[in-house]
């Protein structure tokens, strides 16, 4: 039943509808990121200061009117800045930073690149939330997997070796001495690749239930040289090969599982006696209302649309969500039989546990 006009407060309701208009210009300018990356706009304006969009146009060999109708709208939201006397465009070193180098650690256009996976995906989702049936990781538009390569591949690159794998307990150590290694859910490899790429004496073995993930991550680790220390196998988290492993991983991946105990159990059983068992992520608050912020808010979308979607899809079920949140974790991990649970690092965006039986 409607609210009664009178009702409504003209501040509070002026202030919501400002908030929609900023939301209506964020949901339309993910399809001009998509676009200034796969074009190459931003990369073309990184470092090279003031440009018109007759200049624009010509470094990117692509049409002048389309390309000025893109640069007014990446002005108008900030991405840009636009000199009315020169009729000039800038993209800030800050900007660039972000949105034209993919080395950086902060790099985003594949994040944009899951939005639009997503945005195709929609009547699936809508059929998940009339019926209660899942949508599986396989199931959705393939710019969701390269996207979501290209969005994590930052993060990891910046804390992977660097950080978390020096927060565990004799694993650093044990992986340049030369370990047996195992990555779980391993999509594209990218995480693979990284750990055979600084641990040269160690083997690692992906896996992942997706066919086609696995593929392109033999292709890129032959194209990177590892080859012959990483290896790829298709097979689901509760079944992957091998025994004796000194260290396993999972890289933001146990919270789309649908029986995140079996595969925990699973892990237990592949590891060496003194092995260790290298968990990562979304960051989360163990309280919704703590969640209600920035990165809870992209974490929940994802969940809903994504995360959520894919454990209803397998056996159990239990759609822990990417906002699951440590204490949900830690007792996945304790049902499973891990005795000792650790928050080992931590960043804005992930929470790193080490877990040993």
């Amino acid at each position: 039943m409607a609210t009664p006009a009178q009702q409504i407060d003209p501040s509070k309701l002026n202030t919501f509808l400002g908030q929609a208009i900023g939301e209506m210009g964020a949901a339309m300018n993910a399809a001009l990121i998509v676009l200034g990356d796969k074009l190459g706009l931003y990369k073309a304006m990184n470092g090279a200061g003031p440009m018109t969009s007759e200049e624009v146009a010509k470094k990117t060999n692509l049409n002048e009117r389309y390309v000025r109708e893109w640069l007014s709208a990446q002005a108008a939201g900030g991405f840009l800045t636009y000199d009315p006397a020169a009729k000039t465009f800038t993209l800030q070193p800050e900007q660039a930073f972000a949105l034209a180098m993919e080395d950086s650690p902060v790099f985003l256009p594949g994040f944009f690149n899951i939005v639009s996976a997503v945005m195709k995906d929609v009547p699936k989702i809508e059929e998940g939330f009339r019926t209660g049936k899942g949508v599986g990781w396989h199931e959705h538009d393939h710019e969701l997997f390269h996207g979501t390569e290209k969005f994590f591949r930052p993060g990891y690159r910046a804390h992977l070796v660097n950080e978390w794998i020096p927060a565990l307990d004799g694993v650093e150590a044990k992986l340049k001495a030369g370990a047996k290694a195992a990555d779980v859910g391993c999509g594209l490899g990218t995480s693979t690749i990284l750990m055979a790429q600084a641990y040269p004496k160690s083997t690692f073995v992906g896996s992942d239930y997706h066919d086609r993930s696995i593929e392109l991550a033999r292709e890129a680790a032959a194209k990177a040289g590892v080859g012959d220390r990483a290896k790829f196998e298709v097979s689901a988290a509760k079944n992957y090969s091998g025994t004796g492993y000194d260290f396993v991983a999972f890289f933001d991946c146990l919270h789309d599982m649908g029986d995140p105990v079996g595969a925990a159990k699973h892990v237990r059983e592949s590891l060496d006696r003194d092995g260790t068992w290298m968990l990562v992520e979304p960051f989360a608050n163990d309280k919704l209302e703590d969640n209600l912020n920035p990165i809870g808010r992209i974490f929940y979308s994802a969940s809903t649309t994504l995360c959520t979607p894919a454990s209803l899809s397998q056996e159990v079920g239990l759609a822990l969500g990417a906002q699951a949140g440590e204490a949900r974790l830690k007792k996945v991990l304790n049902d499973a039989g891990f005795t000792r649970v650790r928050r080992a690092a931590e960043t804005p965006f992930n929470i790193i546990l080490e877990a040993r039986p």
